[in-house]
């Protein structure tokens, strides 16, 4: 990350055992079952883009398991081999990127603490808004990573059941660090003040991320959608006057 200052439950359990196979008969060779393929790495990476695109465009409770698996051409039986159930494949699609994601934010939030411990100056709030940011912004690049953007979306309107824990594993630890540091920086901010700002600047984030299209058809041809960098301007300054505002 590049700092530049401001003004310039079910857990995932992974990959379940084979049940133990039974001892074979001398001399007789049994056929190789269907659904089980080689390339284990490549099957499971299908696997888990097809559920990632179903369930951001489906929601969990759309999106069945024989779906998936007819989308990545293979068996039911196979998605349950490698998952263990719907639960879980929805668990390992999301903590695979969320906690990525998570980990960068992190990252930027120990850069921008050691420079102030360089310089002895605290972060401008934008160069707060921007670490936070950036690592989800980037998913925006590629078709898979704007698939988990809106499958993030998409979670917030899942049963608690469902998204509590999971966003909660992804994302406690890096949302409360940067709270901590915006109380630091606004020290006006009581507790709750800088809770209900983060929890807003995390929702329009994911809008204006998850490609909603809305603003195509509000703005029409002077909007570019590919333009990642002009929707990073706009959020980061709608989201630095907000954080700031009295």
């Amino acid at each position: 990350m590049t700092i530049t200052r401001a003004g310039g439950a079910e857990a995932v359990r992974g990959r379940r055992g084979a049940s133990p196979g039974r001892k074979r008969s001398e001399g007789v060779r049994r056929k190789r079952k269907p659904g089980r393929p080689g390339g284990t790495s490549t099957v499971r990476e299908s696997i888990l883009a097809n559920a990632e695109r179903m369930f951001a465009d489906r929601g969990y409770a759309g999106t069945t398991l024989r779906e998936i698996a007819d989308g990545s051409h293979v068996t039911q039986a196979l998605i349950n081999y490698y998952f263990g159930s719907k639960f879980a494949l929805f668990e390992e699609v999301y903590l695979r990127r969320a906690v990525e994601v998570s980990r960068e934010r992190l990252v930027n939030l120990e850069t921008l603490e050691q420079l102030e411990a360089l310089t002895g100056e605290p972060p401008a709030v934008e160069d707060i808004v921007r670490a936070f940011l950036e690592p989800t912004l980037a998913l925006r690049a590629t078709p898979e990573g704007r698939n988990f953007l809106r499958l993030q979306s998409r979670l917030h309107t899942e049963p608690p059941q469902l998204s509590y824990q999971l966003r909660t594993e992804a994302y406690d630890r890096s949302t409360r660090g940067y709270v901590r540091l915006l109380r630091k920086v606004l020290p006006r901010l009581s507790a709750l003040d800088a809770y209900w700002r983060m929890t807003m600047m995390i929702g329009t984030y994911l809008y204006a991320f998850s490609d909603t299209h809305r603003m195509e058809e509000l703005a029409g041809r002077d909007y570019d959608p590919t333009d990642s960098a002009a929707v990073m301007e706009q959020v980061t300054r709608f989201l630095t006057g907000g954080l700031q505002a009295e």
